[in-house]
């Protein structure tokens, strides 16, 4: 029987420590620094942090601490900076960077936090260039679309 009871109190007790909590942490000034869900004692699901004028620094998931999924990632005055996919705590996939006023200025393929694959530069929001990486190496760049295009056997990259 005590071994019944102790293995019941020891399950509530992990349930306990488990459970999913909502936190906000603020500056010194009173102004919102952060909120999101802890679980074990580390962020768990989706948090968002501000600058110190209440504006939104940056969105995204968490598991275990890491930054997980889609995230987006915003200026000061509050316009967008750029926005990727993170993979256990790293960068990876297509990442979107803007200029300042939120028009695309590149896009690049990442993997384990380094440029890996295509980067595609753009003025105006027309692309006029592309840069080949390999782990944070640049290859390549073309700036003859037309070139790139065969030279990589694609159709239409825009």
């Amino acid at each position: 029987m005590k071994k019944i009871s102790f293995y019941i109190i020891l399950s509530i007790s992990l349930s306990i420590s488990a459970q999913k909590t909502y936190q906000k942490n603020y500056f010194d000034n009173g102004v919102l620094k952060s909120e999101g869900w802890i679980k074990s004692n580390q962020k768990n699901g989706y948090w968002k942090f501000f600058y110190k004028n209440g504006n939104i620094e940056k969105e995204g998931h968490f598991s275990a601490n890491k930054p997980i999924k889609y995230w987006y990632f915003y200026t000061e005055n509050g316009t967008k900076q750029s926005e990727g996919r993170f993979d256990n705590g790293e960068k990876t996939n297509w990442w979107s960077f803007y200029n300042n006023a939120e028009k695309i200025n590149y896009k690049c393929q990442f993997k384990y936090n380094r440029k890996n694959g295509y980067c595609l530069m753009y003025e105006n929001e027309k692309l006029v260039s592309v840069a080949k990486f390999k782990s944070g190496k640049k290859i390549k760049t073309w700036t003859d679309l037309k070139a790139f295009k065969k030279e990589n056997n694609l159709l239409d990259l825009q």
